[in-house]
């Protein structure tokens, strides 16, 4: 066991081998020996010996514990579950081995069972938590339940009279036993009793986490829309804690509910259960000014009561009441706001959301007025007044970021733009002193002043000027060499050199941010959508088992994570752990992930290293599987990670994020047909048929050209959905989501060829069924494809051509575009190449069967059927083609080795000089990234060559 423990495990297997040579029935020993022989990758062997073990029905713990973990180690957990239930058998009153049993059911989620499991340990150890392991297993089963009526009816009301009996017997005893109570009830819609449950005897219980039993109130309340409750309540808590936000929008919901019902106190008695209601606005007013006043003298200043009045005013405008005025004027109460938080960071987002209430006339006088009061000293006439102190500095960032998304910067023409992006890098080289003691983990105070630049100059980009990119990628290198972990420069970073077609520089940004656990899913798209689309096929692999593996982790661990919730009695956190895993296993992205991996290992492998058919059988793959959630496709997606000022109109809308969804999935969907067609491919061979059976057979086969023909179907009605789609010409903000490779995917002509080649499949499998007697017209039309193909992929080269980058006026241009269609070209002649040792599996057979007659009639001339010149024709042209697709490759690659860029200075004065050497920099990045690029694309083409080489009938 100590070997295992080290992770030596070849010695683990020798000490076992010892072992049993003395006692050979040693089961334990075996097991070790099993767990050493599964770590060394001897599955099968590993298995076996478990096998033989397991049979006996082992009742030692040893045995059982190492079984359990070798089983979790094959990912096998219903094994475990096997194991337990002959433990108990054999010692029904061992409370430890039931647990076992319930927490094995709970890995593999058979919740009837962990029921039956938990009222039999509650038999034989009658413990609160066993009983209420059982609840927990029906109210799991009425959440899996498919049937609605089912669960309201059978499992639900059950779980509700067994906790009902056990409070009816006095016998509750832990908060997490009334947590499900509350819980069963609310899932009952018994919303009263729930809310009786709360305020009654149980719920003084309630006390872990603060407010608990308030917040539960408030939830009952508001679900029985009892407004005066929830607005007596909110006030209450308000008058406790002043700065509760959840609760100012609790009263003011209530508030305008009451006077909307026109709701009166009653005259007698309390106003509510829960105390004095507030149902006009006049109250609400001098509510919140009391709330103000009462902030003035209190130690620490809060900002729950300003924000509040804004709130308020919001509302008001929001129903057309004038009587905001009582209230005072928006733009007086940010600028005092200002005046006292406008050195905190949170500032800006706080007014973010309430600069809708500034007419646009006010904007510049706003903003110039919040200026007016920064303590900004110049040292000089001309020279920009500069912050003395931190708080300064704060202050006038956050006017910056305001200025940003009042639109102010964006109406302002080139040459005011520059300017503007001088001063703030200016002021970011000055803020650095402030931050000489920060450690690396630490941002600097200025870091925003260099981002906010950075927006100006992808402005002018858009607009057309050439150079801004390069001064962007300059100033956010330095920026990053000051704050080495600073995330939005990492971000920024990724996206303008994946926009400029450069991916080598992003895999070693992305791994610096030490993405966790489930932003492989969140910010994972960063880095697929471009590795394997600009050539890096290495890392587009290595990208995709980043996210693979957190995603297959993500079924394992989430069951730990619920059997940790039982033992801690955490029951409402279980349903959220099974929604979370259901929510990652249909993940757009784990399904594109999936499907892309594919398709990247059989451009990398199939028919290279291992034939086309054994690596399709490695991946389980076959085409009449379609393994994506389509109903249920999740977009987990943070479209928001890159930070923004931009005003509302010039923002990702929600349009955006449905219309990126939509794109996503489509082009999902042409790509997983794609690979189901691909898949196809090996099931029409001729190895299926044993003679005797033909007739069978035939059907087996025949079958197989139908799920191919159907996916072909689906394949055109996908790509003119596709096509529909684009022709909404859809711009994305820059910051926002990057646009599919589906674009150049129709524009290259790469579709085009694909599915023709799909069609070829489908004429070639006739042409063998029907032999080569009287398919003359067959035969012709084979021929015609082959023409039409190569015509088609000489066009595909076409589109490849020219420079990847060109120098125009002294400044660099990048084509990506060229680049994309390159890979594209590849696979597509990948597809071609597996389409094309399908036909000649298909003509070999006939080809031999023709020289056999000759040698029988001792002819010498029978007349060779057309079908062979066509594809000879058609091979010899494929293999020429390549052949000048990797001597353009060669040519791009002395290009790109031999562009001189030191002599390329950016004819902007905006440089200083050390600003300089990160422009050299972030050009060399990028030449060094296409180069990278090409030599990949060009290594994989000889290797795809030599293939060809080998189809010569």
């Amino acid at each position: 066991a100590d070997y295992l423990d080290n992770g030596n495990n070849k010695m683990a297997i020798q000490q076992a081998d010892k072992l049993l040579k003395k006692h050979k029935d040693l089961h334990c020993a075996k097991v070790l020996k099993a767990i050493g022989l599964q770590r060394t990758g001897k599955q099968d062997e590993a298995y076996a010996l478990a096998q033989e073990v397991a049979a006996l029905e082992p009742t030692d713990d040893n045995s059982l514990q190492a079984l359990t973990i070798l089983y979790r180690e094959m990912h096998r957990p219903e094994l475990v579950t096997k194991l337990y239930e002959a433990a108990v058998k054999k010692v029904p009153n061992s409370e430890e081995y039931h647990s076992h049993l319930f927490m094995a059911y709970a890995r593999v989620g058979e919740y009837k069972k962990m029921q039956q499991a938990g009222m039999a340990l509650y038999k034989i150890v009658p413990k609160n938590p066993y009983y209420f392991w059982s609840v927990m297993s029906l109210i799991m089963q009425s959440i899996s339940a498919q049937d609605e009526n089912l669960s309201k009816t059978m499992f639900l009301p059950l779980a509700e009279r067994m906790v009902e009996k056990m409070v009816k017997e006095d016998k509750i005893e832990a908060e997490a036993e009334v947590e499900l109570y509350y819980m069963i009830l609310e899932r009952l819609e018994k919303y009263k009793e729930a809310l009786d449950v709360v305020r009654g005897k149980l719920g003084e219980k309630l006390t872990s986490e603060l407010q608990s039993r308030e917040n539960k109130c408030m939830a009952m309340y508001k679900k029985l829309h009892r407004w005066p409750e929830c607005n007596a309540l909110a006030r209450r808590l308000l008058l406790k804690n002043s700065d509760d936000w959840q609760f100012y929008i609790t009263y003011f919901d209530s508030v305008f509910q009451l006077i909307d019902e026109s709701w009166t106190p009653p005259a007698e008695e309390e106003h509510s259960l829960e105390g004095e209601v507030h149902c006009s606005i006049e109250q609400a007013v001098r509510f919140i000014e009391e709330r103000i006043t009462e902030e003035s003298q209190s130690s620490r200043p809060l900002r729950g009561p300003y924000l509040a009045k804004l709130e308020l005013i919001r509302r008001l405008r929001h129903r057309g009441c004038n009587d905001e005025h009582k209230l005072g004027d928006p733009e007086e109460l940010m600028f005092q706001y200002f005046k006292k938080f406008g050195d905190k960071p949170c500032c800006f987002t706080d007014l973010k959301v309430f600069v809708d209430l500034l007419p646009p006339s006010q904007y510049t006088k706003f903003i110039r007025q919040l200026l007016g009061v920064i303590p900004l000293a110049a040292a000089a006439e001309n020279e920009v007044a500069l912050p003395a102190d931190i708080k300064a500095l704060q202050q006038h960032l956050c006017v910056v970021q305001l200025s940003r998304l009042l639109g102010i910067y964006h109406a302002m023409d080139k040459k005011q733009k520059l300017a503007v992006v001088r001063e703030l890098m200016l002021r970011y080289r000055h803020g650095l002193e402030f931050g000489k003691s920060c450690l690396k983990t630490e941002l600097q105070f200025s870091d925003y002043y260099c981002l906010l630049a950075v927006h100006l100059l992808l402005d002018l980009w858009l607009e057309g000027e050439e150079e801004a990119v390069w001064q962007c990628l300059t100033l956010l290198e330095e920026g990053l060499s000051h704050s080495p972990s600073n995330a939005q420069f990492k971000l920024l970073l990724i996206r303008i050199y994946c926009r400029l077609g450069a991916f080598e520089p992003v895999s070693e940004l992305y791994s610096s941010l030490d993405a966790k656990h489930i932003q492989h899913d969140t910010i994972g798209y960063l880095l697929t959508r471009y590795a394997g689309s600009l050539g890096h096929y290495a890392a587009a692999s290595q990208s995709c088992n980043f996210a693979l593996r957190f995603f297959h982790s993500n079924q394992k661990d989430t069951s730990e994570y619920i059997i940790q919730a039982y033992k801690y009695g955490a029951f409402e956190k279980i349903p959220e752990f099974i929604a979370f895993r259901n929510r990652l296993n249909s993940s757009l992205h784990f399904a594109q992930v999936r499907t892309e991996r594919m398709l990247l290992d059989l451009l990398l492998e199939a028919n290279i290293s291992t034939s086309l058919e054994e690596s399709i059988k490695s991946m389980s793959l076959s085409p009449e599987e379609d393994d994506i959630p389509w109903k249920d496709l999740r977009d987990n997606r943070d479209l928001t990670v890159l930070f923004s000022w931009d005003p509302k109109d010039r923002d990702i809308s929600e349009e955006h994020r449905k219309l990126s969804l939509e794109e996503e999935t489509l082009w999902l969907r042409i790509r997983s047909l794609t690979l189901r067609l691909v898949s196809g491919l090996p099931t029409l061979g001729h190895t299926i048929q044993p003679k005797n059976s033909e007739k069978t057979a035939e059907n087996g086969v025949s079958s197989k050209i139908d799920t191919i023909r159907a996916l072909l179907q689906q394949l055109e009605a996908a790509v003119d959905s596709g096509k529909k789609f684009l022709e909404q010409k859809i711009q994305y903000p820059v910051l926002g989501p990057p646009p599919t490779r589906m674009a150049g995917f129709f524009s290259s002509g790469s579709c085009q060829c694909q599915t023709s080649l799909f069609y070829l499949v489908s004429d070639i499998y006739e042409l063998d069924t029907n032999g080569l007697e009287d398919s003359a017209e067959i035969q012709e039309r084979i021929g015609n494809s082959f023409k039409s193909l190569v015509e088609r992929l000489t066009d595909l080269f076409n589109k490849c051509k020219g420079d990847l980058i060109e120098v125009r006026d002294g400044t660099l241009k990048t084509h990506p575009n060229l680049l994309e269609n390159l890979v594209f070209f590849v696979e597509t002649i990948s597809i071609a190449l597996w389409v094309s040792s399908y036909c000649d599996s298909v003509l070999r057979p006939f080809k031999s069967n023709l020289q056999k007659k000759k040698k029988k009639k001792k002819e010498s001339s029978v007349a060779m059927p057309p079908v062979f010149t066509h594809f000879l024709d058609y091979v010899t042209e494929l293999q020429t083609l390549t052949s000048n697709v990797i001597d353009h490759i060669k040519g791009l690659e002395i290009f790109l080795t031999a562009l001189k860029l030191e002599e390329l200075s950016l004819k902007d004065t905006l440089l200083l000089q050390e600003e300089n050497k990160f422009t050299k920099t972030v050009q060399g990045k990028v030449q060094s990234s296409y180069h990278h690029s090409v030599q990949e694309i060009g290594e994989l083409l000889k290797k795809r060559l030599d293939t060809i080489k080998k189809l010569k009938i």
